[in-house]
């Protein structure tokens, strides 16, 4: 029986020097050790002022799909969003629909339900897109860098595929017509760990900046080379991309992606606009549901609370849910669907915690000797949850952990979470190599993957 592992404190080093200029740059010793065990080794890092955000024009092809989009718009081409089923995925869904419209654009949405699809631009979610909303454009948010029969199929369609992810690619790249994402080969973005919100907001950067080049808004009040221009410097027509940082900050966190620089930046000022009530119905509602004071909002509530309440709806039922939370301006709306969350929240709970106990016992029952990992699967469990599955199992016996749910049509879907020892998506990659048709499907990062396998294969896997 493997040993599960109680909780430990972990002794972070910190590199003398770096804590020495943090001391000498005025940071009070005790906060300068901390600070240089989490790689902060100077002040500059520190900084949360927009100017300090990563240029947009590092950004291979951001460019490009900007102009792309804007004469998209100009043409009036209808554009529709597909979206993952995750907190990301439909923060970057909402950032884009409310982004675009306010742009002019002609833009729906799309997300696909989990149980009936799976996950990313399939072909069967590109023909419910052509037949449902003939669209001339698709956009995927948090997804579409492993979507290659997809993309394929929207081509034969007759439709336009712009990616934006932030997953790692394989060794190529779908057949797109453009693709941002900041680990793909040759982008030269510095923050490798951009969650695909932050990748949908540089987008809508890109864009208005495109627009503005062209007109759309007039000439502005003031001139002004920042980023994120501050309101007195626009037109009045001129759409605030700021308003759209408490949704990058939720994405960005409930991702659990690094906070790098320049997550902390996204972040800190998202949280600024929600303590200043300036965030959307939709997260002023999660917080009166989740019983959080959003005026004193912190990134943990935007992990612990609002995060978990939103993906109930992708992990229960549909993303649209928690979407349309996000994209409603009105008030009394989104706390009807904020309600609908937090129940399904609860619901989510309860299953999680019976599957918990059947995997430890599952786990506890048998021997693995010292080195292992663990891929569990129960034809009872809930395709849903057994991501927060996987990661459970993984904190208490401190090894990767993959968990299998029926996927229907003879599959079982699997979504892993590992230790830092392990590049789960390598590995991943690695057995898809050597050993040619068991893995149907798989993506993912170091930390997080998910896959698919015939059932009949997962003794073999």
């Amino acid at each position: 029986m493997p040993p599960s592992l109680p909780p430990a404190i972990a002794t972070r080093a910190s590199d003398p020097a770096a804590v020495e200029r943090l001391v000498a740059d005025g940071v009070p010793p005790l906060l300068a050790r901390i600070y240089a065990a989490r790689g902060v080794t100077s002040t500059r890092l520190l900084a949360s002022g927009f100017e300090h955000l990563a240029a947009p024009g590092t950004m291979l092809n951001l460019q490009a799909m900007a102009r792309q989009l804007a004469d998209a718009i100009a043409a009036r081409r209808k554009l529709l969003i597909v979206a993952d089923y995750d907190a990301d995925g439909a923060t970057a869904c909402a950032v884009g629909v409310r982004a675009l419209r306010a742009f002019g654009a002609d833009v729906e949405y799309l997300v696909p339900n989990r149980f009936e699809y799976g996950y990313g631009l399939s072909p069967e979610i590109v023909r419910l897109a052509h037949d449902r909303f003939r669209p001339d454009i698709l956009i995927t948010v948090d997804n579409g860098i492993a979507s290659f029969e997809g993309v394929a199929e929207a081509n034969r369609l007759g439709m336009t595929v712009l990616i934006t992810d932030h997953h790692l690619p394989a060794d190529r790249l779908p057949d797109a017509a453009c693709i941002i994402n900041p680990n793909q080969p040759g982008c030269g973005f510095p923050s490798k760990s951009l969650a695909g919100v932050g990748v949908m907001f540089y987008l809508t950067l890109a864009l208005r900046a495109e627009l503005r080049s062209r007109g759309a808004f007039g000439p502005r009040e003031k001139d002004s080379s920042s980023l994120i221009p501050h309101p007195s410097s626009l037109k009045s027509d001129e759409p605030g991309l700021a308003d759209l940082l408490p949704l990058v900050a939720l994405g960005t966190v409930a991702d659990v992606v690094p906070l790098d620089q320049n997550n902390r930046i996204l972040v800190q000022q998202g949280l600024a606009r929600i303590r200043a009530a300036r965030a959307q119905p939709g997260i002023m509602a999660l917080f009166q549901v989740a019983r959080r004071d959003p005026r004193r909002a912190t990134a943990r509530d935007l992990g612990f609370a609002l995060g978990p309440r939103l993906n109930a709806a992708g992990r229960l039922t549909d993303m649209t849910l928690g979407i349309e939370c996000l994209v409603t301006d009105d008030a009394g709306r989104a706390r009807t669907i904020a309600a609908e969350l937090d129940r399904l929240n609860r619901e989510r709970r309860s299953i999680e915690s019976g599957m918990k106990e059947e995997a430890v016992a599952a786990v506890e029952a048998r021997d693995y000797g010292e080195s292992f990992t663990l891929s569990l699967f129960d034809p009872a469990w809930h395709q849903g949850v057994i991501g927060i599955l996987a990661g459970r199992i993984k904190d208490r016996f401190h090894r990767p952990a993959i968990a299998f749910a029926p996927g229907g049509g003879g599959e079982i879907r699997g979504s892993g979470r590992s230790i830092p020892a392990l590049h789960l998506r390598d590995a991943l990659d690695r057995v898809a190599v050597l050993h040619p048709g068991l893995i149907l499907r798989f993506g993912g990062h170091a930390a997080a993957a998910g896959l698919a396998l015939r059932e009949g294969d997962f003794e073999r896997f």
